[in-house]
């Protein structure tokens, strides 16, 4: 009697979906210097919904498009802003479980400075210490990276200073005076830049809060595809002198007023645009 044959070999991996085996590990680089599972980590949060965070002269602003992945599902739940404590506020997009324990990390962080030091974490500390927490996840095999970005609104109560933070899959963490985080990060950064949130010879007129909540609500509502995304709830918070200087939901009225508003000045450009193609066949 003849052996039987031996089994067929496993189908080859493919080289572009696999990256040759150097995604196999977050500790692992490829020829080339890059970590794979740390870009596939960013992907992931750019499969979120967009977040958005704005400092302005006198705040700032956080905005997430919370999808509504369910018609049952209560508005309250399953939030994308979180309160750290009060000088310090995180909003997060992408794997939602992942960030969940980001807010976790920034709380025990906050609570064990001020148990240790006697007052409140310095923005800058707690945004590098998250990093730090995050970038850990990358070094070790038998760990993934987190699939999830945080957006860190702060307030020091000693430089009397607020300052806006993003810390990244990657570990990666900076200040910025406006930055976007999820699916609609390139168009959001557009629009952000065009803000104005840094005249330095005349600061009076950089934006106020109340001004950003309707700029961010504005964004967010121009960049969403009624036809292809699912609907989703603004969540927005502020840390301003109006919240006297302590994180806080925007007032549901103030986000209302703000979206009408922001509907409104989309319909306007959309007739503009549109006369002036009228214009230009003509």
């Amino acid at each position: 009697v003849s052996p039987a044959p031996p089994p067929p070999p496993p189908p080859a991996r493919s080289v572009m979906s696999a990256g040759s085996g150097y995604d196999l590990s977050s500790s692992t680089f490829s020829p080339d210097g890059r970590i794979f599972q740390v870009e596939y980590a960013s992907k992931a949060v750019e499969n979120g919904g967009t977040a958005l965070g704005l400092k302005c002269r006198d705040g700032v602003v956080l905005a997430v498009e919370k999808p509504v992945l369910n018609k049952m599902l209560l508005p309250t739940s399953n939030r994308r802003i979180h309160s750290v404590d009060e000088a310090h506020g995180l909003a997060v997009t992408g794997f939602v479980a992942d960030a969940r324990q980001i807010v976790n990390r920034a709380r025990d962080e906050a609570i064990g400075y001020e148990e240790t030091y006697g007052t409140k974490i310095p923005p800058s500390v707690l945004s590098d210490r998250l990093a730090a927490y995050v970038h850990y996840f990358t070094l070790h095999g038998a760990l993934r990276p987190f699939g999830a970005t945080a957006l860190v609104a702060s307030y020091d109560d000693e430089t009397k200073e607020h300052s806006l933070h993003m810390v990244e899959p990657s570990g990666m963490s900076h200040r910025y005076f406006a930055c976007a985080a999820g699916k609609g990060r390139q168009p959001a950064k557009t629009e952000l830049e065009k803000l104005t949130l840094n005249n330095r010879e005349d600061p009076a007129q950089n934006i106020s809060v109340r001004e950003g909540v309707k700029q961010l609500a504005r964004i967010v509502h121009a960049l969403h595809d009624e036809a292809k995304d699912k609907p989703f709830e603004l969540e927005m918070s502020w840390l301003c002198e109006e919240s006297g200087w302590k994180h806080k939901g925007v007032p549901r009225d103030v986000i209302n007023e703000s979206v009408e508003w922001a509907k409104k000045d989309i319909e306007e450009a959309e007739e503009e645009d549109e006369d002036s193609d009228e214009e230009m066949e003509g």
